[in-house]
């Protein structure tokens, strides 16, 4: 008898394991009840169509897996939110997310925190009545983890980043897709990322790779961009006011602020509004810096072998307007605000590993600004479009490495 109740009792342990919900009007306490008694290594299945929910929903058990139908079948919708400042927030350790959309939550769609491992893959994040200031602010939102994956995704909408990945060690981002966001794909203050094989098109700017003061894992490093289309981003900048991003100009491609091992190759760039690749100080943000820990410096960039089509002929904002004025257009491929550490100086020159290299992007071309002298007097500003200064290179990157649990 006990090992028919041990065989029943493992049977229904199945079941429950794979319990499957339904859209409907109990949907909402029945996806959290799931959540909240699932079991680590469970799954919890979610059916096809939409399910119309009001508040967010949290998981915080390590290793369960949300499954639905697919990204377009599979829906949940936070249209009519009114609790949580989340659609979906995940603290547990190693949980995979996949095969469903998450749309018009009232704050971010998915955040995940604190988490060791965490998977996004083929899932959809939107706020469909297009670039609002009112939409929530990232997609995507791993924050303070390890091991990020984020795979086969689309992002669409944020009035932040619809891919954003910040204060994270090993993180992965790649195959997906992100438009009509203010950042389509962003990595900030993390410590080892790829980005790669993804899309970024029709965002204020397509992809970019930042490090801020005052957050408590700073020094963002040693990061790689390949093998992406970061092309046509042009949706007019519509973060709300003091956001750093809204002084991001719209249709930048590639925007590098203060990060440092940034190796960007094998890219397609093109279509960008303003220029295709800005590599800028966080003094060109214009905000004060009162961190004193915080290096405001981009070094160590080496930015080779990727593809330049048009760009510049439309800069926006008031850098874009700036760099018109001192160039005309259009603004070139590659712009930098010339501004470096003068501390690290070492015979009137910055040691080699933290130079700017520029190397076999075809016929791009290149200008310094010298933002330094530009904000005193332009007209002591020594522009440059000499991108032979910069020939030379750096030791490649290593691969992300992800450690799963």
């Amino acid at each position: 008898m006990r090992r028919y109740l041990a065989v029943i009792l493992a049977l229904l342990t199945t079941v429950y394991a794979h319990a499957a919900i339904q859209p409907g009007p109990n949907a909402q306490e029945e996806i959290q009840e799931a959540l909240i008694t699932a079991k680590p290594g469970s799954t919890v299945e979610l059916g096809a169509g939409t399910f119309d929910l009001t508040m967010g929903l949290s998981l915080d058990v390590d290793r369960v897996k949300l499954r639905g139908k697919g990204p377009d079948k599979t829906i949940l919708s936070f249209k009519n939110q009114n609790a949580g400042s989340e659609g979906l927030i995940v603290t547990g350790s190693g949980a995979v997310l996949e095969n469903f959309a998450v749309e018009d939550s009232k704050g971010d769609a998915i955040k995940t925190k604190g988490c060791k491992g965490i998977t996004f893959r083929n899932v959809r994040t939107e706020w469909t009545g297009g670039p609002k200031e009112t939409n929530g602010s990232y997609g995507f939102y791993p924050v303070e983890s390890e091991n990020v994956l984020i795979e086969k995704c689309v992002a669409i909408g944020a009035s932040d980043a619809g891919i954003y990945v910040g204060q994270s060690k090993n993180v992965v981002v790649r195959k997906s897709r992100a438009e009509f966001n203010v950042a389509g794909i962003e990595i900030e203050n993390c410590h080892g990322a790829d980005v790669y094989e993804c899309v970024a098109t029709h965002n204020t700017g397509g992809i970019l790779v930042f490090d801020m003061p005052d957050l408590p894992m700073q020094g963002g490093r040693d990061v790689r961009v390949f093998n992406n289309r970061i092309v046509d981003n042009d949706t007019q900048n519509f973060a709300p006011a003091g956001n750093i991003v809204a002084t991001v100009p719209t249709g930048t491609g590639l925007m590098i602020m203060a990060n440092n091992n940034v190796e960007v190759f094998d890219n397609t760039l093109s279509g960008n509004k303003t220029t295709n690749c800005l590599i800028v100080s966080y003094l060109a943000s214009g905000k004060e810096i009162k961190d004193p820990n915080y290096d405001p410096y981009p070094e160590g960039i080496f930015i080779h072998n990727n593809t330049f089509g048009p760009c510049g002929n439309d800069p926006q904002g008031d850098l874009g307007g700036a760099l018109s004025e001192l160039v005309g257009k259009p603004v070139p491929d590659i712009v930098w605000d010339g501004v470096i550490d003068a501390k690290k100086l070492a015979n009137g020159e910055l040691p080699k590993e933290l130079r700017i290299y520029i190397a076999d992007n075809g016929d791009a071309d290149f200008i310094n600004f010298d933002l330094g002298n530009t904000l005193v007097d332009p007209a002591k500003a020594k522009v440059t479009r000499d991108i032979a200064a910069h020939a030379g290179e750096l030791p490649r990157l290593k691969p992300i490495k992800l450690a799963r649990r």
